[in-house]
């Protein structure tokens, strides 16, 4: 019997474009999930459950166009596929659909609070976060979460994600050098996680402390060594200063015993 298998009608993410030519309009669209993703790379260092994507894009239907999120987290695929990584992110290969997608606009709305977010929202990502540095009446972050089928969003900053264990919220802080506004991974506690860079200045700062430590450690040895060969050398000045003076006084009672005088009585 002939045994017909769809998938096998579906192009493969080696045939699908991995790239449409339309280059990134704005920096932060790619440094802020990049911070993300560079911090999710530490923290779940362990794991190869998951992907993350920047700027890659989402098939899933073979006759449309990916939808192209700024970054977006699975969880349950592999991390790796091979040495050549992943083209793009195809679903009906993955069969995972991201559980968290964001978007960081630009100074021009491509639907990030419309078209896009009802599109995210059929494909059934569980989360969706929109985050806009130039709004002022507004959140410039805003996190919904799937329900019945349409987003409801969340308050707070930072939003838990507990099918995540992550939080995410923004406050300033330094990337790259640069001082400004960025997205962050909390705990649940709300503590801010560190970033790669804070990673690398808190391991130096400890590995100061602790040569410093070691360095007092050290100058406090040399100190009490210094006090307790001084203090042998005063000992020792000591007992030469009573030897020399027995020796005086011996000296003394020889010449009066050789003058005839007993030393013995005199007073």
């Amino acid at each position: 019997m002939l045994e017909y298998n769809p998938l096998h009608c579906l192009p493969s993410s080696e045939e699908l474009p991995d790239s449409d030519d339309t280059p990134v309009d704005n920096e932060l669209q790619d440094l802020i999930p990049g911070l993300l993703k560079a911090m999710l790379a530490l923290l779940w260092s362990e794991r190869w459950d998951w992907f993350f994507g920047v700027d890659m894009g989402i098939y899933y239907d073979p006759d449309e166009p990916p939808i192209i999120p700024d970054g977006f987290v699975s969880i349950g695929v592999p991390r790796l596929i091979d040495e050549e990584l992943r083209l793009s992110y195809v679903l009906w290969e993955e069969n995972v659909v991201p559980m968290f997608v964001l978007e960081v606009v630009s100074k021009k709305y491509r639907g990030e609070y419309s078209t896009k977010k009802q599109k995210y929202a059929q494909l059934g990502v569980l989360f969706y976060a929109v985050y806009s540095s130039q709004r002022r009446r507004k959140p410039r972050l805003e996190v919904y979460r799937l329900v019945n089928d349409s987003y409801e969003l969340l308050q707070g900053n930072p939003v838990w994600l507990p099918e995540m264990g992550l939080g995410i919220g923004r406050e300033r802080g330094a990337n790259q050098g640069i001082t400004r506004e960025w997205l962050y991974w909390y705990d649940e506690l709300g503590q801010r996680l560190l970033t790669p860079e804070e990673r690398i200045v808190e391991a130096q700062r400890r590995v100061d402390v602790e040569q410093q430590a070691r360095l007092e450690e050290q100058q406090r040895r040399i100190e009490a060594e210094t006090h307790r060969l001084e203090e042998q050398q005063r000992r020792i000045e000591e007992q030469q200063r009573r030897i020399e003076a027995e020796t005086r006084s011996q000296t003394l009672a020889q010449r009066l015993r050789d003058l005839g005088i007993d030393p013995e009585t005199l007073t």
